[in-house]
């Protein structure tokens, strides 16, 4: 369930940098620029949450690891989604 909850939160934070790329630009290179920064902060969250994950709630680095991968990679491919819509 948490791991639902998050790659939610991601979408949302997704979300939150297109709105800003649309609101302060409103052209497809501000918008494809939100994008693009969404992937590395997002790539910080997510590795906090392994630090959580490890530091707080007793999991090894070997268990979090494939929850890292899930939880970092449908953002962020939900990011190159909107990469490639805003390049056609």
């Amino acid at each position: 369930m948490h791991v639902l909850l998050v790659i939610g939160g991601g979408a949302v934070l997704l979300g939150l940098f297109l709105l800003f790329g649309r609101l302060w630009g409103g052209t497809a290179p501000d918008f494809a620029l939100a994008a693009k920064l969404f992937i590395p902060v997002w790539a910080l969250v997510a590795l906090a949450n392994l630090w959580v994950g490890v530091t707080r709630a007793g999991y090894s680095v070997k268990q979090e690891l494939p929850i890292l991968v899930i939880v970092f990679t449908v953002p962020a491919a939900l990011a190159g989604v909107a990469l490639w819509r805003v390049g056609r």
